[in-house]
C-alpha cells in the first residue's frame, strides 16, 4: 500500500493554479458579464465538492496568479499546470489522481453549462484541459 504523502505549498499553488486556471480559460473561452457570475458561482460549487488532499489544496493558501495578457499566455500556464498536478499526485497521493480530474472538468462543466449551455469555443477548452489531465507522467 502506498501513503500518501503532504503536499508542499508549491505542490498545492500548482494544483490550485491547474484546477482554477481551467476555471478560468472555460469562462473566457465564450466571455460575457452576466454569464461570469453564474459560472463563479457553478465553479465553486464543484470545487466545494472536491474531498481529501485535493480539497485541502483548493481551499488553502493563496490564489494562483494567473497572466491575463492574452488566452495564449494564459493556456501556456495552466494546461502544464493540469499535466503537473496530476504528476504530483501520481508521485504523493495516487488515489487522488481521480478525484483532482473529475473535480477539475466537473467545475470546467459547471462553468460551460452555467450560461446558455456549452458553446463549441467552451467544448473546445474543456478537450484541451482533459488532454492536459490525460498526459503520462
Amino acid at each position: 500500500m502506498i501513503m500518501e504523502q503532504r503536499l508542499t505549498a508549491e505542490e498545492r499553488l500548482t494544483l490550485k493554479t491547474g484546477a482554477f486556471g481551467a476555471v478560468f480559460l472555460v469562462s473566457n473561452a465564450d466571455p460575457g458579464m452576466l454569464a461570469l457570475v453564474r459560472e463563479s458561482f457553478a465553479a465553486s460549487g464543484a470545487m466545494a465538492d472536491a474531498s481529501g488532499i485535493v480539497k485541502e489544496a483548493l481551499t488553502t493558501g493563496p490564489l494562483p496568479k494567473l497572466p491575463r495578457d492574452s488566452a495564449l499566455e494564459i493556456e501556456s500556464v495552466v494546461l502544464p499546470a493540469l499535466t503537473r498536478a496530476v504528476t504530483i499526485l501520481r508521485t504523493k497521493a495516487p488515489s487522488e489522481v481521480g478525484t483532482y480530474r473529475e473535480v477539475v472538468l466537473a467545475a470546467a462543466d459547471r462553468v460551460a453549462q452555467a450560461h446558455h449551455g456549452v458553446s463549441p469555443e467552451e467544448a473546445v477548452m474543456i478537450e484541451r484541459i482533459r488532454a492536459a489531465l490525460a498526459q503520462p507522467a
